[in-house]
């Protein structure tokens, strides 16, 4: 029997000597001590043919092979994997030399950069940033802002309605009747924010844009007050030379209401294609919150009195960056938006 075992041994060094790689040292592992049909394993289930002394010095010279096979293979599959390792090193090896590639880095929206400028005016001025749902009831939509029910801006044609009661909301107004009710006068609050209208899409019209509500609302709070702060707002977005003007207006939610104008901040007042010629640019409307308005939300119209305005980014952000439509600021188109870095 120590033959045979002898002939195993040598016929499993000439075996390993042929092996080239991993894969031939997994085979030659299950060729050889493999647990169903190893060579070894086979030789193991002999042993119950010999006699007892028989069978146990060669269970113990089988052993002993066993022993020699596995180490051997150990080395084997250690020596491959060593090497595997090195070549995978090799190829994943990094030349820290190169340059390094340019990757392109986000940037924001002009709407957002425009909005962001806004606000730091305002902030600086002692207003308070604030924000509100933008599917709203018909209460603030349109009640608490003194919009009477034969209003044509509370008809389907020009709101987007959800249900009966619930609407897109149509204007950033309604957030000033949501910080009134929180807050207490004294109080001094902007409001950007996205707004909706059933508007069809052109050059100059999109069913969703953006705007800006400010409100202040204190004790002697008087037309004078509202001047001031938008003349100091248009000198701080346009410089210290943009004029303002006020043009009388009607606007449910405020009274007495007027629209405002700035002198054209590209030519100065004296007419170019911004401005149509005309020197003059439109920001929006503005007025003194009406008392039926403060009344709604539990502030008594004789104390304290406040002003509000609007303006609308989208198209003072056309005008700013010469735009000609302002449905590109919405296509997401790449080319268009990298302009803005």
């Amino acid at each position: 029997m120590s033959d045979r075992i002898d002939q195993l041994r040598e016929d499993f060094r000439r075996e390993s000597g042929e092996v080239t790689g991993e894969q031939e040292a997994t085979a030659l592992r299950d060729r050889w001590v493999g647990r169903k049909s190893g060579l070894l394993t086979a030789e193991m289930k002999t042993l119950g043919r010999l006699s007892p002394e028989d069978r146990r010095l060669t269970g113990q010279l089988l052993n002993h092979l066993k022993e020699e096979i596995e180490q051997e293979l150990e080395l084997l599959e250690s020596r491959f994997a060593a090497a595997r390792e090195l070549a995978q090193l090799a190829s994943e090896q990094i030349d820290v030399t190169l340059p390094g590639r340019h990757l392109p880095a986000g940037h924001l929206h002009p709407i957002t950069l425009l909005r962001q400028r806004i606000e730091d005016i305002f902030v600086s001025m002692g207003y308070h940033i604030e924000d509100g749902p933008e599917i709203e009831t018909d209460f603030y939509n349109f009640d608490a802002l003194n919009i009477p029910a034969i209003h044509p801006a509370r008809s389907r044609q020009d709101t987007f309605y959800i249900t009966g009661k619930l609407a897109l909301r149509s204007q950033t107004s309604t957030v000033q009747i949501h910080s009134m009710q929180r807050r207490q006068p004294p109080l001094r609050v902007i409001a950007p924010g996205r707004v909706f209208r059933r508007d069809t899409p052109d050059a100059t019209h999109n069913p969703m844009f953006y705007q800006v509500e400010g409100l202040l609302v204190e004790r002697g709070i008087t037309l004078g007050d509202l001047k001031g702060t938008i003349e100091e707002f248009v000198r701080r977005m346009f410089g210290p030379q943009t004029r303002t003007r006020f043009r009388p207006s009607y606007f449910p939610f405020v009274e007495p209401g007027a629209e405002i104008d700035y002198s054209c901040f590209k030519c100065g007042g004296t007419g170019c294609r911004v401005c149509k010629g005309s020197g003059w640019i439109e920001m929006g409307g503005s007025g003194m919150v009406h008392p039926n308005v403060l009344r709604g939300v539990g502030i008594d119209p004789d104390e304290y009195t406040g002003f509000a305005f609007g303006l609308g980014l989208d198209r003072l952000c056309a005008l700013m960056y010469g735009l000609d439509d302002i449905r590109l600021l919405y296509e997401n188109d790449i080319r268009f938006l990298e302009q803005f870095r």
